[in-house]
């Protein structure tokens, strides 16, 4: 039987591991190299890296964080943010990522989808899609890119489809609307791609306790889900996360930790 997974989500800024709602307010709640390992070690199926200011910012990746991580993990490791190029995402599997997410730069340049599966093989490449609910568009959503700072004239059905036929092996799907609220997942959005692509779709925004991730998977068709809030500040393990999901009939895998 398909087998859901839990990925928790570390977005840094400057350094530190941080958390906002909608993609404001940020504030640092720790050091990412450190929380990977308390993650890795619970039992986490992936881990993802986001360097949440690189894009806006106009400069590359974090390198040295992503080494240090990936160093204590020894789970799939996806990471994103100021990578531009095939040469940034070579970069970036060198210091030991299995997956590079491109957001706004796909955006920008969707050649680079197409461009990095062709080199690396489109199980390594993620498209990272932050929608808004916005009702003049087609899907009823709208892209945003630079963290939430721009809108962008592609409707988010639309964007799914076209980054699944250039090559995109995976969407993580962050509804901005429901981004670190804590009131559940934006169950129509992860509904509609999920159902429209066939590639795996990763829930990403509002989970505030585990039933949220019960009915992601259940009504939201989700392949995997996203938490951050959940296990930074609210202090559910993983464990406590997979069992409520077993309990509702979810399967999930077993813990990942191995020791190295």
């Amino acid at each position: 039987m398909f087998k859901r997974r839990i990925i928790v989500c570390l977005d840094v800024r400057d350094g530190k591991t941080t958390k906002g709602v909608k993609f404001k307010g940020n504030v640092d709640i720790g050091d990412p190299v450190e929380m990977a390992r308390e993650y890795y070690h619970q039992g986490a199926d992936e881990l993802v890296f986001y360097d949440i200011t690189a894009s806006n910012e106009k400069r590359s990746i974090m390198i040295d964080v992503v080494r240090k991580v990936a160093e204590e993990i020894f789970i799939p490791f996806s990471v994103g943010g100021g990578i531009s190029s095939v040469d940034d995402m070579w970069d970036v599997i060198l210091a030991g990522a299995e997956k590079i997410s491109v957001n706004s730069q796909a955006v920008k340049n969707p050649s680079i989808i197409e461009e990095g599966a062709s080199r690396f093989g489109r199980q390594c490449i993620v498209l990272g899609m932050d929608a808004l609910s916005d009702s003049s568009m087609p899907s009823g959503y709208r892209v945003v890119i630079h963290g939430g700072r721009v809108k962008t004239e592609l409707d988010a059905l639309e964007w799914a489809l076209r980054a699944e036929s250039l090559g995109a092996g995976e969407i993580v799907l962050n509804s901005i609307d429901a981004d670190g609220t804590k009131d559940g997942y934006e169950l129509n959005l992860t509904s509609m791609i999920s159902n429209a692509v066939s590639i795996p779709v990763v829930a990403s925004g509002g989970a505030g306790k585990p039933e949220d991730l019960v009915d992601v998977f259940s009504k939201g068709s989700a392949d995997a889900a996203l938490i951050a809030s959940m296990v930074h500040i609210q202090g559910y393990t993983i464990g406590e996360i997979k069992e409520t999901l077993r309990k509702n009939n979810v399967e999930v895998r077993t813990d990942s930790f191995v020791e190295p």
